[in-house]
C-alpha cells in the first residue's frame, strides 16, 4: 500500500515537472511572435512605400510634336516617374467612364517625392478635356510641346501612311487629302484641324491659368535638348538634376540620343526620324500660308515666336 502511494506520489512530480517546461516553451514562442509582428509592421515592405498617384503633371501635346521624346528625357530626372503608355483617359469614353481608380492604376509607383507625368498628345486637340482634368486636380501642370504646324501636317499624314502600308490598307496621297479640288487647302481635314494650336489652347486657357500651361519648343528640343530640360525642371519645381551629360548626339540617327543613370544610354524607336511623305514645294508653299495668321495668334496667346514657314 505504501509504494502505491510513493509511486503514485512520483508519477504526479513527473507530470508536474513536464507540464512547466510546455508552459514556459508556450511563453517564449508567444513573446518571438509578437517581437516579429512589430517589427514587420514598423517597416513595411519596399512596395508599401510607394503608391500610384495621379498625375502632378500632364504632357497634353501635340501630336507629332515631339511628345514621346519630352516624356524620355524628363524621365531622365530621379523625381520623376511616368506612365510608358499613352492612357486616353480623357479623351476615350469608355476610359473616362471607369473613373479616376481606372486612371490611377494606369501610373507608375512613386515615392511621395516624386512627380507622376502622364502623356496623351490626344488630350491637346479634345474639347471636352481641359474641364475634364480640371475636375481631376486644378492645379495639376501641363506641358505643350508644339513644332511647326506645317511640319507636323506631314508628319502626322506620314505616321497614318506608315500604319495603312503595314495593314496592306487603301490610302491617298497627302496632296489628295489636303487640297480640294480645285487646288485650295481644305479646312475638313483633320491634321490641318490639329495643327491650329491656338483654336485649342484657347479652350484649354478657358479653364486653366496660362501660368499653369508650359510651352516647349519642339524644334529646340531636337536640336539641343539640355535647355529646354532646364525650363522644364524650372516650371515643374524639380531640383536640376538632369545636365549635359545625359545627352550625346547619335551621328547615325540624326539625332540626340540619352544617357540614364548608370551610364544606360537610350535613343528613341526607329519611328523617330522617319522621312516624310511627298508633298510638293508648291502645296506646301499653301499649306505655310494657310497657317500664318493662325501662328501669329498662337505666338500672341503663348507670349513667344517661333521660327516656323
Amino acid at each position: 500500500m505504501l509504494w502505491t502511494v510513493l509511486l503514485a506520489l512520483l508519477v504526479l512530480l513527473l507530470l508536474q515537472t513536464q507540464l512547466c517546461i510546455c508552459l514556459r516553451e508556450l511563453r517564449i514562442a508567444s513573446s518571438s511572435s509578437s517581437s516579429s509582428s512589430s517589427s514587420t509592421s514598423s517597416s513595411p515592405p519596399l512596395r508599401n512605400a510607394t503608391q500610384q498617384r495621379l498625375p502632378g503633371a500632364i504632357i497634353i501635346g501635340v501630336r507629332k510634336g515631339g511628345t514621346r521624346a519630352l516624356l524620355e528625357m524628363l524621365n531622365l530626372h530621379p523625381d520623376v516617374e511616368v506612365a510608358k503608355a499613352e492612357v486616353h483617359y480623357f479623351n476615350v469614353e469608355e476610359h473616362y467612364r471607369r473613373g479616376l481608380a481606372w486612371y490611377r492604376a494606369q501610373m507608375p509607383f512613386t515615392l511621395p517625392r516624386q512627380l507622376t507625368v502622364e502623356k496623351t498628345p490626344g488630350y491637346f486637340s479634345s474639347p471636352e478635356v481641359p474641364a475634364r482634368v480640371w475636375d481631376m486636380n486644378p492645379a495639376v501642370r501641363l506641358l505643350l510641346i508644339v513644332r511647326d504646324p506645317a511640319e507636323r501636317l506631314v508628319s502626322d499624314y506620314t505616321q497614318v501612311l506608315h500604319n495603312r502600308l503595314a495593314r496592306n490598307k487603301p490610302y491617298q496621297t497627302l496632296e489628295e487629302l489636303l487640297l480640294g479640288p480645285e487646288g485650295r487647302i481644305d479646312p475638313a481635314y483633320k491634321a490641318l484641324q490639329r495643327s491650329l494650336y491656338h483654336q485649342h489652347l484657347a479652350r484649354w486657357l478657358e479653364v486653366f491659368p496660362r501660368k499653369q500651361v508650359h510651352v516647349v519648343d519642339g524644334e529646340a528640343l531636337v536640336q539641343d535638348p539640355f535647355p529646354e530640360l532646364q525650363r522644364a525642371e524650372r516650371f515643374l519645381e524639380l531640383p536640376p538634376r538632369i545636365s549635359p551629360s545625359n545627352f550625346y548626339f547619335n551621328t547615325t540617327k540624326g539625332f540626340y540620343c540619352l544617357v540614364a543613370a548608370g551610364g544606360h544610354d537610350k535613343c528613341l524607336d526607329e519611328s523617330k526620324g522617319r522621312p516624310h511623305a511627298p508633298l510638293s514645294a508648291q502645296a506646301f508653299k499653301k499649306l505655310c500660308r494657310y497657317f500664318r495668321e493662325a501662328n501669329r495668334m498662337f505666338f500672341d496667346m503663348v507670349g513667344r515666336t517661333f521660327s516656323w514657314c
